[in-house]
């Protein structure tokens, strides 16, 4: 019988003294507290732990029962009178176990477990693990380091739920778990707040750095993915609770500002492997990311955070952590923290002078990769208003050089055309005002003319491809005729317009000519190709500005050709109009100098 086993081999360990343990009663001992477990006999193996003669073994020896312990735990059902056994078996060992031992047996355990019941091990041990590390005082924070690092490295690999229905089920008890290993970490928390407390110059800098890392860890999992709307129905929103211990142990340890103002990384590792260097670059990066984004469009702890810093200084603080968010497209938060940081800002407001900080030119260009890639519509339509906010914010002069890097650098006809557009509204402000703006009128203008009243390729530029450039820029053509009289000459336009002739219209009139007549031979050959075929529903395939569409019906051909014939009817429509209105207002001037 297992119990009598486990009595022969504890009165044979009774009369050694603790240096005399042999490995083999290590074993012996671990073999039948086992059997009494899988057995059935948890209430008598609780007797002989608790028995006060058997200390010595059991603090020497207790240990090696975790494991089976714990599967025992999870073989039992909650209301089974042999569970609360086991749970009493692992509180007795968490008070009586050589700390050091235990501490690495709970690791172990944690660190074995995978799957489904990874949460349920880590909820069940925390509680023994944090007695066993109290007790630790020489090498407390690196216990407390390395087991917050440990169960954060077994959650990371689960996924987040995000949906009401994933988070109110908890499926895998992640929502649970987290806000039990923020609880786990209290203890450790308040002490490093009261020994701050009590002297300014706190030097016992290791334990405060350990639960830095483990809030910049739950920054980047589970937080930065998590959706942390209010959700109706849910009293408590599991990762709101989450974020909102998170950002008191950054504000209680002092870290919170220098975090999102100061950026202050703590302590980063050396890597001699590159490869690490650029993933723990990566993680602190996604961390401080998210932290902005909880303050500034959650609100987490926002009431601790000064209001002395301007919106500007505030989104020039944010634009690296914008700039990572726009990277990742799977976050449905991608593009908030960019908005929340423009919307407290007033219009006209943004200096030109923050041009030159790098990230202001990259966010932009990363935005408009999301506004013409992005598979998702709602994230390009919304990108398209971000960027409109981000123009709208910035200074006369601000809006000029972004206008300039935008159009050198988004690869989109489309885009290109949107920002010629708004050209053309800075320019009717221009003339409009009564107040000077030297940016979009005379020399500055007819630079910026230059990069916006040309074809990449002159007359062989792919016009379909182009066609909403082509147009802005023809429509941009036609107010600065119909608004600037050559009289005066106002903008400048007719200074430059035998530029704009040679470098735009005539080599756009090329290309058209050249253009229809390409189609209209397709057109004519795919007419007749169908006449000889057997029937009308042969399906072929078709490249189109370099990119092979699926395969079509003929009939479906010469729908895409009569589409693109029309694009360049609509071209040569507005170019006519701009041709004939030079033509008039030169003609007009002539006669009145005549």
């Amino acid at each position: 019988m297992a119990v009598d086993e486990l009595q022969t081999i504890i009165q044979r360990c009774q009369i050694l003294e603790e240096a005399d343990f042999k490995g083999e009663d290590f074993n012996l001992f671990q073999v039948a507290g086992q059997k009494c477990l899988e057995d059935g006999y948890a209430a008598q193996l609780l007797e002989v732990i608790q028995n006060e003669k058997n200390k010595v073994i059991i603090k020497n020896m207790g240990w090696n029962l975790i494991s089976p312990l714990v599967r025992c735990i999870f073989t039992y059902k909650q209301e089974d009178d042999k569970r609360e056994h086991c749970l009493r078996i692992l509180d007795q060992l968490a008070q009586l176990c050589n700390p050091k031992e235990l501490f690495l047996g709970l690791l172990e355990e944690i660190e074995q477990t995978s799957g489904e019941q990874v949460c349920q091990t880590v909820m069940l041990l925390l509680q023994p693990l944090q007695t066993v590390i109290l007790k630790l005082q020489n090498k407390k924070a690196y216990s407390v380091g390395l087991s917050l690092a440990m169960i954060m490295n077994q959650l990371t690999p689960l996924p987040v739920p995000y949906t009401k229905q994933q988070i109110q089920e908890d499926k895998l008890g992640l929502c649970q778990c987290c806000n039990a290993v923020v609880d786990f970490a209290k203890p450790f928390v308040n002490e490093v707040v009261k020994n701050m407390e009590k002297s300014s110059e706190y030097n016992d800098m290791e334990l405060k750095e350990e639960l830095i890392k483990f809030c910049m860890k739950s920054l980047q999992y589970p937080l930065l993915t998590a959706q942390l709307e209010q959700l109706e129905g849910i009293e408590e929103h599991p990762f709101r609770h989450f974020a909102t211990e998170i950002i008191d142990i950054l504000w209680h340890t002092g870290e919170l500002i220098p975090l999102v103002i100061v950026q202050r990384k703590g302590k980063s590792p050396h890597w001699e492997d590159q490869e690490f260097a650029d993933i723990e670059r990566k993680n602190s990066a996604d961390s401080l990311a998210c932290l902005s984004y909880l303050i500034f469009v959650q609100h987490f702890g926002v009431e601790c955070f000064p209001v002395v810093f301007s919106p500007s200084y505030l989104l020039l603080c944010s634009m690296t952590h914008i700039e990572v968010l726009l990277k990742r497209w799977g976050l449905w938060n991608l593009q908030d923290l960019f908005e929340s940081c423009l919307l407290r800002m007033e219009d006209n407001s943004l200096l030109h002078h923050y041009l030159e900080f790098r990230d202001f030119i990259n966010v932009p260009e990363d935005l408009v990769k999301v506004m013409t890639l992005c598979p998702m519509e709602h994230m390009r339509k919304k990108s398209l208003n971000i960027l409109q906010l981000f123009i709208d914010k910035f200074d006369t002069e601000g809006k000029y050089t972004l206008f300039r890097c935008l159009l050198k650098t988004s690869n989109h006809a489309g885009v290109e055309g949107y920002i010629i557009k708004n050209i053309k509204d800075q320019i009717h402000l221009a003339l409009t005002k009564e107040c000077d703006n030297i940016w979009f009128t005379g020399h500055h203008l007819i630079s910026l003319l230059d990069l916006v009243l040309s074809l990449p390729e002159g007359a062989e530029t792919d016009l379909l491809q182009n066609s909403d450039r082509i147009m802005a820029s023809l429509n941009l053509l036609r107010y600065l005729v119909i608004k600037d009289c050559e009289s005066d000459n106002q903008i400048g336009v007719w200074t430059t317009l035998g530029k704009i002739e040679q470098n735009f219209l005539k080599p756009l009139r090329v290309g058209l000519n050249m253009s229809k007549a390409h189609y209209e031979a397709e057109i004519k050959n795919k007419k007749e190709n169908r006449k000889e075929a057997h029937s009308s529903n042969t399906v072929c395939s078709v490249t189109v500005s370099g990119e092979k569409l699926p395969a079509m019906t003929t009939g479906m051909q010469l729908q895409v050709l009569h589409s693109a014939l029309f694009t360049f009817d609509l071209i040569e429509s507005v170019l006519a109009r701009v041709e004939e209105l030079i033509e008039v207002k030169t003609k007009a001037v002539t006669d009145g100098n005549s």
